[in-house]
């Protein structure tokens, strides 16, 4: 795993608070106050921020303890941008997996989260990515990801139903087709 990850989105900055511009003088947003005048500029890096993950390289090292039992990491802290409204998404990670030859290190669990999250998402792909990526990558005999995140675009327009939270589920492998590993890792993920 030499490659990087995550790569710094291809913004162009100007381009953004031009277009951030245009949308908000459409929206009737007043430009011309001093509270007003430079939203279009901060308006274009706040979404750069949100859609730009920090590089890094996953570090994965021998599995020479021959650890063969259930590596789990709960309440990563999320955040994303839904790809139909750009507005944020936000919540906790729970990532497991069952170590073959290679264990990740633990740092990088949530950088990894944060890899595939940094850009425009849907809850239910994004849980699919990451547990296709512990699966694959780790080449883990076993992998499960479970989301909860509330959606500002659920809670914020349309029905207006704040706190509502919506949970997604990802198995592969054992954690999918063993009906105790699955159930130790969900119970796992609810304490």
């Amino acid at each position: 795993m030499s490659t990087p990850l995550a790569q710094p989105a291809d913004i162009d900055l100007d381009l953004a608070t031009e277009a951030a511009t245009q949308l908000l003088k459409a929206l009737g947003v007043c430009l011309d106050d001093e509270t007003t005048a430079g939203t279009p500029q901060r308006m274009a890096r706040a979404y750069a921020e949100l859609l730009t993950p920090h590089p890094f390289q996953p570090t994965t090292f021998p599995n020479d303890g021959h650890y063969r039992h259930l590596v789990l990491q709960r309440g990563i802290p999320f955040r994303s941008l839904c790809e139909h409204h750009l507005l944020p998404f936000y919540g906790t990670a729970d990532l497991g997996y069952l170590p073959g030859q290679r264990i990740i290190g633990l740092s990088k669990l949530g950088r990894l989260v944060e890899a595939f999250a940094a850009r425009p998402q849907v809850q239910e792909r994004l849980t699919e990515q990451l547990a296709a990526w512990l699966s694959t990558e780790l080449n883990a005999p076993g992998a499960g990801v479970v989301m909860r995140a509330e959606h500002l675009c659920l809670t914020l327009r349309g029905v207006r139903t704040p706190a509502v939270q919506t949970v997604t589920i990802a198995l592969r492998g054992t954690l999918d087709t063993d009906e105790q590993l699955r159930r130790e890792f969900l119970q796992l993920t609810q304490s």
